[in-house]
């Protein structure tokens, strides 16, 4: 069974940064996209970040230049590195992964998610 575990969130000033981690283990035979979504009370869960297998990205305008994506291949983690914090980026982010085991096809994994609170 797959798991994806998310750390990093906490409390933050606006301005600040945080780094959050999502580690996939289990019984993983390949991960193809990996994604960040967050999702604030009465906001519909969105896409923050995205990074293919060949290392691709694509990013929600809000965060444009502010946040990257990036990955760790041989230890099946992807990073969001979170700068210039604001208010607004205050939800609970959600690690994302496509990913096939040795006895079935693609499948899509959620983390349990991490609270990331920017104050003013």
């Amino acid at each position: 069974q797959v798991q994806l575990v998310e750390s990093g969130g906490g409390l933050v000033q606006t301005g600040g940064s945080l780094r959050l981690s999502c580690a996939a283990s289990g019984n993983i035979f390949r991960i193809n996209n990996m994604g960040w979504y967050r999702q604030a009370p009465g906001i519909q869960r969105e896409l923050v970040a995205r990074i293919t297998s060949g290392g691709t990205t694509n990013y929600a305008d809000s965060i444009k230049g502010r946040f990257t994506i990036s990955r760790d291949n041989a230890k099946n983690t992807v990073f969001l590195q979170m700068n210039s914090l604001k208010p607004e980026d205050t939800a609970v982010y959600y690690c994302n992964a496509a990913i096939s085991t040795y006895s079935t096809s693609t499948n899509d994994y959620w983390g349990q998610g991490t609270q990331v609170t920017v104050s003013s």
